[in-house]
């Protein structure tokens, strides 16, 4: 993540459990990550829609233009579910913002650093998640 030396980071950071939770650098890591993201996203959502610009699809064969048909429609399921992706990261920067990121919105607890990585949406522990699932898949059920 290039965007870390401007924060005043070392190109190589990564938060770590041996320093005090939620500090600046760390704070300073995850919104560098997601505004990252957010960049990428947008990226890609700009090249495809510079590609459904060029027109329609002109496929000869009906099978290539149902095949071509069918990639356009997983492409764009797949943009909407960026876009709403974009509103889980701005949720997550104002979380950052007011102080609440990396705590569990169930339990207060701190988030893993691991998860956080891997997720930096995240808005509960892994545990409170399982249950969060777990609780839903019975509600379903019933």
């Amino acid at each position: 993540m290039a965007r870390l030396e401007g924060l005043g980071l070392p190109r190589d950071y990564q938060p770590s459990d041996d320093e005090p939770f939620m500090n600046d650098r760390q704070l300073a890591y995850f919104r560098a990550k997601l505004l990252q993201w957010k960049a990428d996203i947008a990226a890609e959502s700009k090249a495809t829609l510079e590609t459904l610009k060029e027109g329609p699809i002109q496929e000869p064969d009906q099978t290539d233009r149902a095949s071509s048909e069918t990639d356009w429609a997983l492409e764009l399921r797949t943009r909407d579910r960026q876009r709403k992706l974009i509103s889980k990261i701005d949720s997550a920067l104002r979380r950052i913002d007011s102080g609440d990121y990396g705590y569990c919105e169930i339990t207060g607890e701190p988030i893993s650093l691991q998860r956080l990585e891997a997720r930096p949406i995240a808005t509960m522990t892994l545990e409170a998640q399982e249950r969060h699932e777990r609780e839903e898949r019975i509600s379903r059920d019933d």
